[in-house]
This record gives C-alpha cells, sequence and structure tokens, in this order.
C-alpha cells in the first residue's frame, strides 16, 4: 500500500465523491487529477509573474540608458494633413 493522505474534511469529501462519481474514478484519482491541475495552475501563474519581472527589469535597464525628455510626441512623422511622411 502507498501513502496516506487523511484529509479531515466533511466538505472535501463531499466534492471528491460527487467528481468520482460523474467521472467514474476512483476517489484517489479524482483527488490526484485535482491535485496536479492545480499545481499545473500554480506553476504556469509563477512562470508568468517571473517573466513580467524580467521584462520590468529589462525596462527598467533600457530606461536607464535613455536620454531625457522622452517624449511620445511623434508629429515629426507626419505632415500637416496628419499623413505619415
Amino acid at each position: 500500500m502507498g501513502t496516506q493522505l487523511n484529509i479531515k474534511s466533511d466538505d472535501a469529501y463531499l466534492l471528491a465523491s460527487e467528481l468520482s462519481e460523474l467521472t467514474g474514478e476512483s476517489l484517489t484519482s479524482v483527488v490526484t487529477r485535482a491535485l496536479r491541475a492545480e499545481l499545473a495552475k500554480e506553476r504556469r501563474e509563477r512562470d508568468i509573474e517571473a517573466k513580467v519581472a524580467r521584462m520590468l527589469a529589462a525596462g527598467k535597464e533600457i530606461r536607464a540608458h535613455l536620454r531625457e525628455p522622452i517624449t511620445s510626441d511623434h508629429s515629426c512623422l507626419y505632415d500637416e494633413n496628419g499623413f505619415p511622411v
């Protein structure tokens, strides 16, 4: 017999039992699948957070090398009628 996990929650048992009945899987399979799905979701979210942190750090590094003033004025790219030059 493998390692045991005892969850002392009526709510958890009822949820797992209902899912088990709907899918035809054992309680163990249902709980394992749910835990795998939740773990995968957490890993994805943390990976996204790490990517965002790296992107923000890169932006700060680039910003440190830019000359002032930084502007969003792009009027030099358009003629007096608003068409691209």
